[in-house]
């Protein structure tokens, strides 16, 4: 686990923040100068409908999960532009489709994952690549509440065909393997980590 011997890694955030983080520190990263590697998965959420949110739940979401993550890649841009460097996402699968109750989040996720798409192309010929990771249900601070609801968590996982939630860790090897050189080719994607449920038309199953 070498594939990011010699590399700044910045990851914002807590929860799969942390575990990629320890992938990282794992892959060999070390203090040189510079940022080869932003990470952005910094983010809140506020449920409720649009009838129940007011702004304050809108400005919330919106400035952390979506102006946030400009801001932070704003400012590492010129790094990671000397450097050849890397920007992983975390998106969601909510930034893909809408969720009941949770129009915010599904706001600035969808804003997450086609900025995603529109850095990659704004990146040509600088040698920066931009991707994101789209995950399902994760065990993280965000959804600590939502686990001590053994109903909800059932409905979930009637949806998850691999039948578990993510834990962090899923999620860090992924955005580790983004942020390598093994996916030195792979750019603009958001990429499902999500135990399948975006192979899910949405209909419920059969039997």
């Amino acid at each position: 686990m070498t594939r990011l011997e010699n590399k700044i890694v910045v990851v914002t955030g807590s929860g799969i923040s942390e575990a990629t983080a320890r992938r990282f520190a794992r892959e060999g990263t070390k203090e040189f100068g510079g940022i080869d590697v932003l990470v952005n998965n910094a983010g809140v959420a506020t449920m409720g409908s649009i009838e129940d949110v007011d702004q304050a739940g809108w400005d919330k979401v919106i400035d952390t999960d979506l102006s946030g993550v400009y801001f932070v890649t704003k400012a590492a841009w010129d790094s990671l532009k000397e450097k050849g460097g890397n920007v992983v996402m975390t998106s969601s699968v909510s930034g893909i489709g809408g969720d009941w109750s949770m129009f915010a989040y599904n706001a600035a996720k969808g804003g997450v994952t086609n900025l995603t798409r529109a850095l990659a192309l704004d990146a040509k010929n600088s040698g920066v690549r931009v991707n994101a990771v789209n995950p399902s249900l994760t065990r993280s601070e965000l959804t600590k509440d939502m686990f001590e609801d053994d109903a909800l968590i059932g409905k979930f996982l009637e949806r998850i065909p691999l039948g578990r939630a993510a834990e962090p860790e899923d999620i860090a090897h992924v955005i580790a393997f983004l942020a390598s050189d093994d996916a030195r080719f792979v750019n603009g994607v958001n990429l499902p980590v999500d135990g399948g449920v975006s192979a899910s038309n949405g209909q419920p199953a059969q039997a």
